[in-house]
């Protein structure tokens, strides 16, 4: 690693978040080492690299802390040398940052509600339901910002396919769980063809986790939860 920077990150295997700070610095060809939390029993290298929020990830650089995933990735784009993640046109760059940030508002937020918080099979068909409005909705700003080429960045992955990307393994756990196609080529024709490329990445290879890893342990966590019941 050039210039002798010391980079540790605090995460977890299976949180989007961490996975998109792994993305940036695969991305950046970055080594560093990483650290595995246990949120039932925080440690005190987090609390103290994080002590607003408590919370993942982490990003410590030569012992000062960056938090909070889309900062951490923007910090590392500033700081490192190597295939830029945010535009250079300032206009751009707010359209990367407001397509960020609806990934994490709107789709995490109805996913999370399918697979997680919703508590009747009414709330869980909502959380469906508005996770395939917002696919069809970035498969619009796929088209838009892509401007024809392979990535929402256009040529080269950016800040938007690392803040979606950041989810694929989730996405694609969901289909296996659920036994039902969530990107459809048939209506995200667009974004189920930017995952296959996505997904090839060195950086993807190198930051998703296993699908089957991620299906086993939702699964195990619903039997848990059902006996504990």
């Amino acid at each position: 690693m050039a210039g002798g920077d010391d980079l540790k990150l605090l995460g977890t295997w299976p949180s989007p978040y961490a996975i998109r700070v792994k993305l940036a610095l695969a991305h950046k060809g970055l080594s560093y080492e990483y650290a595995e939390e246990d949120l039932a029993n925080t440690s005190e290298l987090l609390l103290s690299s994080n002590p607003v929020h408590k919370k993942i990830p982490a990003l410590i650089h030569n012992g000062v802390a960056v938090c909070e995933s889309n900062i951490i990735v923007e910090y590392i784009d500033e700081a490192f040398a190597g295939p830029s993640i945010l535009p250079a046109d300032p206009y751009e760059r707010a359209i990367a940052r407001f397509w960020a940030a609806y990934v994490d508002d709107k789709l995490f937020g109805a996913w999370a509600t399918m697979l997680f918080s919703g508590k009747t099979e009414e709330e869980k068909l909502e959380g469906k339901n508005a996770l395939f409005a917002a696919l069809e909705t970035l498969e619009g700003a796929l088209a838009e910002c892509s401007d024809g080429k392979d990535f929402f960045g256009g040529h080269t992955v950016g800040l938007v396919d690392m803040a979606l990307g950041s989810h694929l393994s989730w996405l694609k756990a969901t289909e296996v769980m659920a036994g039902e196609e969530i990107l459809r080529s048939d209506r995200t024709q667009l974004l189920a063809a930017w995952m296959a490329r996505f997904s090839e990445l060195y950086a993807a290879k190198a930051a998703l986790p296993d699908v089957d890893r991620m299906a086993k342990m939702r699964q195990e966590r619903l039997a848990a939860a059902a006996a504990a019941a």
